[in-house]
């Protein structure tokens, strides 16, 4: 059986840089109601390491490490910035304390905030994320020498757990990302009525084939050897072996990305396909999600399922339909607008939509979905539109759209940092 360590090492070489592209869905989002409070931000991330190396440890175990202004913004950012200005620091780690290394952003939180009408609080939780998202892609290595090449310093991210959202954001654009047997990645937003961000329409569209379209349309899970096998991780272990990578980690004194590399590696397993998952569909996903439209690729499915009365064809198919049409139509145009631009370009067009998503202007999907999942959890949404065929091409343009004339797009320090993935 070929191991999908090789089946990695195959696919790496046809992505676009040698940087690389860098149970349960309403278990996996927070559930505190605030995600622009500051509660005591330096508790939320703690720091561990000395010499040429630091890690940052997400620490909100109850809201499995979810995002917040204060968590993504002050402390991070401001820990990052301060590391990165250190000569003697040579790269960084960041992991997750608990079953998570980061469910994503605080949905809840920016629900209850919509119901108050604090939309500015909201608009800050993105400016804050995305900004620091855009740190992480940006991140330099200390020296003149390295500056002058281009080169990121080193990063690890230790996937160690459930990883959604924006915690894929915050970790993708790292040049190493370690999944083990407990990783379960995914970005669901579309079954809450909202739209693939924190970059994802950036890394999802670099993956191969159409893995971003079926990612970013269902919200389906993938675990470890599935993440090695598209490209989203870089390295594999198992869980019980963190402790090993983790400590032979510390005892590097060089920012050398091959040396880094060499050190996971030590540890790494080799894995196998799982002959009933996704990884035996390539060829039908493929197939399937190149469609033009979200009416296409539903029509393939159900002729596959038709075809083959393959169990994999007929559940994507229903995840499809529990999905908010709007949500379809959008993250389809998304991720085909993310594969032909940069970071920061992307970074600007998804805060752009958030905007639009929490405004109420052209649907009430976000604050429907996230009722209907996270908070009555009746799990009957009342998706506005109800169907397809009734989402117009009027409504998907102006979710691409600002606001109004007089709301400002997302500013990044692009001619101080240009993204290098």
């Amino acid at each position: 059986m070929q191991s999908l360590k090789v089946l990695w090492r195959r696919r790496r070489s046809s992505l676009h840089s040698s940087l690389f592209i860098a149970h349960q869905y309403h278990r996996a989002f927070s559930r505190v109601s605030n995600p622009a409070a500051v509660n005591d931000c330096d508790s939320e991330v703690l720091v561990e390491g000395e010499g040429c190396s630091r890690t940052a440890i997400l620490n909100r175990i109850h809201a499995l490490n979810a995002l917040n202004t204060s968590m993504g913004g002050a402390r991070l950012q401001k820990l990052y910035k301060s590391w990165e200005e250190n000569p003697d620091i040579g790269f960084v780690v960041m992991k997750g304390r608990g079953r998570a290394f980061c469910a994503g952003g605080d949905i809840v939180g920016l629900y209850k905030l919509i119901n108050e009408g604090r939309i500015d609080d909201c608009k800050e939780f993105f400016r804050t994320v995305y900004s620091f998202i855009y740190l992480v892609g940006t991140y330099l290595k200390p020296n003149l020498l390295a500056l002058l090449l281009g080169c990121m310093q080193p990063k690890v991210a230790i996937l160690d757990g459930i990883t959604m959202g924006g915690g894929a954001g915050i970790s993708i654009p790292g040049l190493f990302r370690v999944a083990t047997d407990r990783t379960v990645f995914a970005t669901p937003e579309t079954l809450i009525g909202f739209h693939i961000d924190a970059g994802a329409s950036f890394h999802l569209s670099h993956l191969p084939g159409y893995w971003g379209e079926y990612l970013a349309l269902t919200g389906e899970k993938l675990n470890g050897p599935e993440m090695m096998a598209c490209g989203l991780a870089t390295h594999y272990a198992p869980s019980a072996k963190l402790p090993l990578i983790e400590e032979g980690l510390q005892k590097l004194v060089t920012d050398d990305p091959s040396v880094i590399e060499a050190s996971l590696e030590q540890y790494g397993s080799l894995i196998f396909s799982n002959n009933n998952g996704i990884l035996k569909r390539i060829k039908i996903l493929d197939k399937c999600f190149s469609g033009g439209t979200v009416e296409e690729i539903i029509d393939a499915l159900e002729s596959e399922t038709a075809r083959t009365q393959d169990p994999w064809c007929s559940s994507t198919l229903k995840r499809l339909k529990e999905a908010s049409p709007l949500s379809l139509k959008v993250c389809l145009r998304s991720i085909r607008e993310g594969r032909f631009q940069t970071l920061d370009q992307c970074l600007v067009r998804e805060y752009r939509m958030s905007v639009q998503g929490i405004s109420g202007q052209i649907s009430n999907d976000f604050v429907e979905g996230v009722r209907a999942r996270m908070v009555e959890k009746d799990y009957a949404p009342k998706w506005n539109p109800p169907s397809l065929e009734q989402v117009s091409s009027d409504m998907v343009d102006q979710y691409f759209s600002p606001i109004s004339e007089l709301e400002p797009d997302l500013e990044l320090p692009t001619k101080a940092r240009e993204a290098f993935i």
